[in-house]
């Protein structure tokens, strides 16, 4: 009790609470400018923790990203452009629902669930974070190929339209992630000489590529200044957030412990939570027919998911010092320069330290209410601003967010051809989504593939050896068998019924 009285008395300080408040204003700028990264915004931060006792250093690195990540459903919500990779797994459902006329609607709900979704995950991450902990742990290269997998195939099982155009566009995120070098040989694989291509294609440019670049595009290849989205004057943020709520809190509970579970897996993130969440809610849907035109449900599961995930992240990075995401990789480093060594020991400082932590991430998600309110009400900038004064400034930011990544302009060549190509593809038809997910997880299948053929020396059935790889794979195996299950049942109560 003494140790948590200490966290609190850290906590409640006027610099501290100062540090939350502005980082929180700096997050929700960044989420909501297209090209930039919750990511990005951190690694801004870091050279400013400097100056900051651990607890305000920590603090403002909680705030910054848990804004960021709500803030980049703002533009994905008005301009069908993902402020960040979070929310590119449910933009589509928003921006269907803004070109309604609901947009404040569903940027209210997604507010409400973000918020939901990040309290459980901290909750979670008090209660059982070393026991989530040592479950990730237990993860092998066999459970990291079989869950990267079971990411590829929801890619294809969630997008709406041609599933053999779905597959195409994978094996086209799958080819740009196979650029760089050889894990087994260290042979270059499709640089063409270009030394930043050594360490391969860079997920960021390819995504402002593939979501903003390519809606400019479209934009300016359309001649017309119809781009904008219908609000009424009495569309109210939270009028109907408890209808949804009432309706759809399964979800909330549902996205919010995908999130958590998803996240606590070293590497995954918040990222593969909302994708895997969208899937399941697909899945689990009564109403599939309904998703990519608008529908409420699928944004409640990604948004409680991509937000819970964010706290699930800090779970290996707390208890064990392994990353969980790229921000918690940023955190770890700020950790050890203020004096906390990530580790199981971390929980018996008796400073409250770990405990003031926690309070910063329950302080920092219920401030998210108030200020990504005031985000909503302004964010209709993005209507009253006219698209040709908007879309440049746009294209700026994106050819920034690209650029500072590495401080080379081979991401921005990256950007425009990616945009380009991106382009093509959504005019006939092709959806995008795969592709992204294709490149950020064909090296974890490629990596984890050949070190479990190294250590088994070549044997297959090694992947079904172990009960949590071989429930994986079994999973797998049965998404992969659905179509066809459903296609012989369909035909078998057919016949029955004749």
């Amino acid at each position: 009790m003494d140790t948590f009285i200490n966290g609190l008395n850290l906590v409640l300080t006027v610099d501290t609470l100062l540090v939350i408040l502005a980082a929180s204003l700096f997050g929700i700028f960044v989420g909501a400018v297209p090209g930039l990264t919750a990511t990005m915004a951190v690694a801004l931060l870091v050279p400013v923790t400097f100056y900051m006792d651990p607890t305000p250093a920590i603090a403002a690195i909680v705030a910054t990203s848990a804004m960021a990540i709500f803030a980049g459903d703002i533009p994905g919500t008005y301009l069908n452009i993902p402020g960040t990779p979070a929310s590119a797994a449910y933009v589509g459902e928003s921006h269907m629902l803004a070109r309604q006329g609901r947009a404040r609607e569903a940027l209210g709900i997604n507010l409400v669930c973000s918020v939901f979704g990040g309290i459980f995950g901290t909750v979670v991450l008090i209660v059982v974070a070393q026991f989530l902990a040592e479950v990730a742990l237990k993860f092998s290269a066999f459970e990291y190929f079989w869950l990267a997998i079971l990411g590829l195939s929801c890619s294809i099982f969630i997008s709406s339209g041609s599933k053999i155009k779905a597959s195409l566009s994978l094996l086209f995120g799958l080819l740009l992630s196979t650029v760089g070098l050889d894990m087994m040989s260290g042979a270059p694989r499709f640089t063409f000489g270009v030394p930043d291509l050594m360490a391969g294609v860079n997920f960021i440019p390819v995504m402002i590529g593939m979501f903003a670049l390519s809606e400019l595009m479209k934009y300016y290849g359309s001649h017309s200044e119809n781009k904008k989205v219908n609000m009424t004057s009495s569309d109210n943020v939270f009028s109907q957030v408890p209808v949804h709520v009432k309706k759809y809190w399964p979800n909330m509970l549902r996205g919010s412990s995908i999130g958590t579970l998803i996240g606590a897996l070293p590497g995954a993130g918040a990222d593969i939570a909302a994708w895997i969440s969208y899937a399941v809610s697909k899945g689990k849907s009564k109403d599939k027919s309904q998703y990519g035109k608008g529908h409420i449900e699928g944004i409640v599961d990604a948004s409680s998911a991509n937000n819970s995930g964010i706290s699930g992240a800090w779970v290996p990075a707390l208890v064990f010092g392994i990353p969980g995401d790229s921000i918690t990789a940023i955190v770890i480093g700020v950790l050890y320069m203020k004096g906390m060594n990530p580790g199981p020991t971390i929980f018996m400082d008796g400073s409250g330290l770990i405990y003031a932590l926690f309070i910063v991430f329950i302080l920092a998600n219920l401030m998210m209410l108030p200020i990504g309110y005031m985000a909503i009400r302004l964010s209709k900038i993005f209507i009253l601003t006219p698209s040709r004064v908007l879309m440049p400034i746009i294209l700026c930011f994106c050819i920034v967010g690209a650029f500072a990544i590495n401080n080379s302009m081979t991401d921005v060549w990256i950007m425009l051809i990616i945009g380009l190509i991106s382009h093509l593809l959504i005019s006939n038809d092709f959806p995008v989504a795969p592709a992204i997910l294709g490149l950020v997880l064909g090296t974890t299948v490629e990596n984890n593939f050949m070190s479990a053929m190294m250590r088994t020396g070549g044997d297959l059935t090694s992947f079904f050896a172990r009960p949590i790889s071989a429930t994986l794979g079994i999973m797998v195996i049965f998404i992969w068998c659905s179509p066809l299950i459903m296609a012989i049942y369909k035909g078998y109560t057919q016949r029955s019924n004749v």
